[in-house]
């Protein structure tokens, strides 16, 4: 059965109509896999080569992806259902299929300075598509041909367009036919997509187009983007103080990177010297961290290994003042209790030696010993608050009943003052039972 390129559209008879997509499970245990069946027909509905669709599904589901373009057999690593990726397809439609303004699927897609647009038959509306996904910097790297089928085919296309161009050929003579009616900037639009091609194309853009461009780092392993936020921060340490505004871009550029969690080693190794408690460095710099374990326990979990690491370098300044190191990154909020309290029961050799990383634990033990004494006073001071709370209560419920026959006012004092301590016995009597 056909479903409707937008499922949101209800319409039996709307025109533009897909196959529902076809998977079929291959192999067991590590080498399982989904096959999908009918993904050229898919994409031909869309109107999108079937590489940008499989890979889609990868990033999607953090999976590798297989495309074989000549045998037409494409397949996502793992066990998916047909209808998961169904589901999942609507995604893709809308980001790279439908027109933004009518929401209609005849759109074409386009790849130009680095960036990915597209203008729509329909209602001749032009725009750039989502360039902060994943799967964009393939599509970058892959530009769409002017046939689905061709796909693959860019490279070879290409490189004999030049030759005859060279060689003075039919092309040359034709007036260029192959092109008529074609903006000269649009012809060959996405040739040149190296890495130094990208970042020059990158370094032009300005304003609110930056940071819309997508390059080719996020497809690097998480060492070598870690090693490029190192880069970015000393970078921007050495050109001067860290205002808010480079506070900022260093966040953002471990957020491009998906290195936010981590960054805080990073930010420890190039901003904590053994001056760190002399200059006060952890204040100097709360504001930054801040930015990146504001409750985020995992940042927090990696800003203790950061820690660990300093101390380990410069030991004979810090390892003495490991108590109050967390003793300040906790009174400035970058540390949470809970987070320390669960770093303190277990010595890890993730970041330093175990030799080393037992030195630090010893040393901090006053400190992870204040901490539970704390949090046991403040947790009594919580219960007496609530019991002087309901003896308040008490006292209002006994004022109460007492007052209830008028005429009882005129008695005298020691008289009031003895029915108030039989009602007081009374009161506790019912209490006890």
């Amino acid at each position: 059965m056909a479903l409707n390129v937008n499922r949101n559209v209800q319409d039996a008879f709307y025109r533009y109509k897909m196959p529902r997509i076809q998977a079929k499970v291959e192999g067991k245990g590590n080498g399982i896999k989904t096959v999908l069946v009918n993904m050229v027909d898919v994409a031909r509905a869309l109107a999108r080569p079937p590489t940008y669709v499989t890979k889609y599904f990868g990033c999607e589901l953090g999976a590798q992806t297989q495309s074989d373009v000549k045998n037409e057999r494409y397949i996502v690593n793992g066990c998916h259902e047909a209808g998961k990726l169904q589901d999942m397809l609507d995604g893709f439609i809308n980001k790279f299929v439908l027109c933004e303004q009518c929401e209609n699927p005849e759109t074409v897609i386009k790849v130009k300075k680095n960036l990915i647009g597209a203008s729509c038959k329909a209602c001749g509306h032009i725009f750039t598509m989502d360039n902060l996904h994943k799967v964009a910097t393939f599509i970058i790297k892959n530009p769409p041909e002017k046939e689905i089928e061709a796909q693959g085919e860019s490279v070879t296309k290409k490189k004999d367009r030049k030759d005859k161009k060279k060689d003075g050929s039919d092309e040359d003579q034709n007036n260029g036919d192959d092109d008529w009616g074609q903006d000269e900037d649009e012809v060959d639009w996405g040739e040149d997509t190296s890495e130094d091609a990208v970042r020059r194309r990158m370094e032009a853009l300005s304003g609110g187009l930056g940071g819309l461009v997508i390059d080719n780092d996020l497809e690097k392993p998480e060492g070598d983007r870690i090693n490029i936020f190192h880069q970015f921060v000393k970078q921007k340490i050495q050109a001067g103080a860290l205002s808010a505004a480079v506070q900022k871009e260093i966040l953002t550029e471990a957020e491009r990177l998906e290195v936010k969690n981590k960054a805080p080693i990073v930010l420890c190794e190039l901003l904590f010297d053994e001056k760190m408690m002399k200059e006060k460095q952890i204040t100097k710099h709360k504001n930054l961290f801040l930015r990146f374990t504001h409750e985020n326990q995992k940042a927090q979990k990696y800003l203790l290994g950061g820690i660990e690491k300093t101390i380990e370098t410069k030991e004979a300044a810090l390892l003495v003042r490991v108590p109050h190191i967390l003793k300040e990154l906790f009174d400035e909020d970058i540390l949470e209790e809970e987070v320390i309290l669960e770093w303190a029961k277990k010595v890890s050799k993730k970041y330093v030696s175990k030799e080393m990383a037992a030195k630090i634990h010893e040393k901090a033990s006053p400190f992870i010993t204040w901490l539970k004494e704390a949090d046991e006073e403040s947790e009594d001071s919580s219960e007496d608050d609530i019991d002087l709370e309901f003896d308040e209560r008490a006292k209002i419920s006994k004022l109460k009943e007492t007052s209830a026959e008028p005429e009882k006012k005129d008695l005298d004092a020691s008289t009031t003052n003895g029915k108030d301590e039989d009602d007081d016995e009374n009161d506790i009597d019912i209490d006890d039972i």
